[in-house]
């Protein structure tokens, strides 16, 4: 594949839980006191700090490519204009690369694991020792990527998100979300804890859960278990998912589950006069609002996410 020529590395960090501590207590003394207080150890924090931060450095060295290179925090990256000629370079949880995915749509993303032995990496196939070599083959056009499938939400009033693992449509609180559903040629009003679209890279994640939950139903009334349904990162199609649905006089759970093929569109129109959202892979601060009146649409995004794989 021939790549077009970049002129900035983008490298995304996110702050380490010691960091965190710091900014929420305002000295390390401090977030000391706390953590041994309530039994914990600290020292663990400090060692995840370390390594981090020694990662950091390998990688900051790494990128030094002749290119410009822009450091970026994970909080700042839905704000970022990601451009055509960035190449991003991700230090963190495989988290950090899904969350990161959704807004670099097209560019190479090389995921970085800062700390082996603590994190198993599923999006993260390289050490910081790697990152310089990998990232000139990247620039060349010599590294193996993916092109792996997003999911994407449009909104009745023209706003739209993407996903690297899944969508929620539903409440923010623990209470019922309510909206009428429609797929293919049915429609109905619904009640339930909210619906899920997940991706094929998102299948191993949250969609699982509910798999097993089902599973474990089934088996206990002595039914058959049901497997998770399992796609690969390329794959267009789509899985949807109601949660916990609930049958009353108002609402009715006919449709809980299927795929979304490749050019179809599942619609969900809002019931709820407010607390209504639609969010993606988890980040509940980054999302939509889905109040009466609003009507969402979700399939696969035009554009795939590209991972430089090993």
């Amino acid at each position: 594949m021939t790549m077009p020529g970049f002129e900035k590395v983008v490298v995304v960090t996110r702050k380490t839980r010691l960091a965190e501590l710091v900014e929420r207590f305002n000295t390390r003394a401090q977030a000391k006191f706390y953590i041994e207080h309530a039994g914990g150890d600290f020292a663990e924090y400090e060692r995840e700090d370390a390594a981090y931060r020694r990662s950091l450095d390998v990688v900051r060295r790494a990128v030094e490519v002749g290119l410009r290179v822009q450091v970026l925090d994970r909080e700042l990256v839905p704000s970022y204009a990601f451009l055509p000629t960035d190449v991003v370079v991700t230090l963190g949880q495989d988290g950090l690369v899904a969350n990161t995915a959704k807004y670099a749509a097209g560019q190479p993303i090389l995921g970085v694991n800062p700390d082996p032995e603590r994190f198993d990496g599923i999006l993260l196939p390289f050490t910081p020792a790697e990152t310089a070599a990998v990232l000139v083959l990247t620039l060349e056009g010599r590294q193996r990527m993916r092109a792996v499938t997003l999911a994407e939400a449009q909104m009745s009033d023209g706003q739209r998100l993407l996903a690297f693992n899944d969508l929620f449509v539903g409440a923010r609180t623990h209470v019922s979300a309510r909206y009428r559903l429609r797929w293919k040629s049915a429609e109905e009003p619904q009640s339930s804890s909210g619906v899920l679209v997940s991706t094929g890279a998102g299948s191993t994640g949250w969609l699982s859960s509910v798999f097993h939950m089902v599973s474990g139903v089934a088996a206990w009334t002595g039914g058959t278990p049901v497997p998770p349904l399992r796609l690969d990162w390329e794959d267009r199609r789509l899985v949807f998912v109601v949660r916990e649905p609930f049958v009353s006089r108002h609402s009715r759970a006919a449709i809980v589950t299927d795929v979304i093929p490749p050019g179809e569109r599942l619609t969900l129109e809002s019931d709820m006069p407010s607390g209504g959202v639609v969010f993606s892979d988890g980040v509940e601060a980054d999302y939509l609002a889905f109040t009466s009146g609003a009507t969402v649409s979700i399939g696969a995004a035009p554009e795939a996410a590209h991972l430089v794989v090993a």
